[in-house]
């Protein structure tokens, strides 16, 4: 049960702080204007799962297709950095942001379709940074020669982790309509605009990181 706890407390305190769902919310009503009610809780379920999928499928396969590749780490943060930029460069220079106010109704954009996955799921929800920990966490294993009960133990764990990242996610954005009534239209606009602005600076960040790793690599 020990080893059990400690890969769920290493997936979830190494993921949740990069994932922020709560962070991510606000963006989630900008990026759903227009929608209903059940329509944002179908899309924060999709989301949620796609998001678990995602994560699970950069710890069990990510560090075997790098390799496989011949992809750097570094050059998937430069990557992912590009696309986190551009979506907080998006909404920052958004010019009818006033139409994300609670209480826009469905028609407030007719026929507008936003995708569960892009871009509500990659790079709003699980961006670069969330998959890099992600494929670390994977290619780490118990120390030395790990019987079977063991790996199956981490193995647990670390889903047990993602589950609850999920879970996260889809109580942030189930809930994020709540939240912005308490803020009405004003503070959201300002709310948004002002998570769009820091998510340029993660978005440039990453990028940084990314090239400081590669650019120190010998060769």
């Amino acid at each position: 049960m020990n080893a059990v706890a400690s890969a769920f407390l290493l997936t979830f305190a190494g993921l949740f702080p990069i994932v922020n769902p709560l962070e991510s919310a606000p963006f989630f009503l900008g990026l759903t204007a227009g929608l209903s009610s059940e329509e944002r809780r179908k899309l924060a379920r999709k989301a949620a799962t796609n998001g678990f999928a995602l994560l699970l499928g950069s710890m069990a396969l990510g560090p075997w297709l790098l390799e496989v590749f011949g992809i750097e780490l570094p050059v998937v943060r430069i990557a992912g950095g590009l696309v986190v930029t551009a979506l907080g460069w998006k909404l920052l220079s958004a010019e009818e942001l006033s139409e994300h106010a609670v209480g826009a109704g469905p028609q407030a954009a007719p026929g507008r379709k936003i995708g569960s996955f892009y871009p509500l799921t990659m790079p709003l929800t699980v961006g670069p940074g969330s998959m890099s920990v992600a494929i670390t966490i994977g290619s780490r294993k118990p120390a030395g020669f790990p019987q079977l009960s063991q790996l199956a133990e981490h193995a647990t764990g670390a889903l047990g982790g993602l589950i609850a990242i999920g879970l996260s996610i889809y109580l942030a954005y189930r809930f994020a309509e709540n939240i912005a009534r308490l803020l009405g239209a004003t503070g959201l606009e300002v709310l948004v605009r002002l998570s769009a602005f820091i998510l340029m600076c993660i978005g440039i960040e990453i990028i940084w990181n990314g090239y400081s790793t590669l650019h120190a690599v010998p060769g």
